[in-house]
């Protein structure tokens, strides 16, 4: 059996299922942000993947997909520790928009700062929280009104 997994102060144990709020930063209006986060921690040691979306707010493809995988992946099978964050830009999926409040592209902030913009805010706080502690990562994007984009991978 696998030692607990921890994450923005909580404690998951091996088998359990757990869903939190990630905090992020406060917004301009004192507002807090914070990001809807799954953890499934299974019962035998393995890879530790994140699957994220919605890193641009306008991109919401991703967000189902992670939905229908937390509904029909064999938890049970699990072996290793599977993080999922539907919606990474979680003011700009509100808002339907690809920016943060002030226009910035959280696609661009990355490693990011504990104490710089917003953007650069929630960057920091996926990388220390999610991909650090992870040994792989799939995040999701698609187009956007008024954006084509074709099929691809990077890596």
């Amino acid at each position: 059996m696998q030692a607990p997994f921890h994450i923005g102060g909580a404690e998951v144990r091996a088998g359990q299922r757990l869903t939190l709020d990630l905090p992020v930063a406060p917004l301009q209006t004192h507002a807090e942000m914070a990001m809807p986060v799954q953890v499934l921690h299974g019962t035998r040691p393995g890879p530790r993947l994140f699957v994220s979306a919605a890193m641009h707010g306008d991109e919401i493809n991703g967000v189902e997909i992670i939905s229908r995988l937390l509904q029909r992946l064999p938890f049970k099978r699990l072996r290793g520790t599977l993080i999922a964050v539907p919606v990474v830009n979680v003011y700009g999926f509100i808002h339907q928009s690809r920016y943060l409040p002030d226009r910035r592209d959280l696609n661009r902030f990355f490693p990011g700062s504990e104490k710089g913009s917003l953007a650069s805010r929630t960057a920091w706080r996926l990388m220390q929280e999610i991909v650090a502690r992870c040994t792989h990562g799939i995040d999701l994007h698609t187009g956007s009104n008024h954006r084509s984009n074709l099929p691809q991978i990077r890596a």
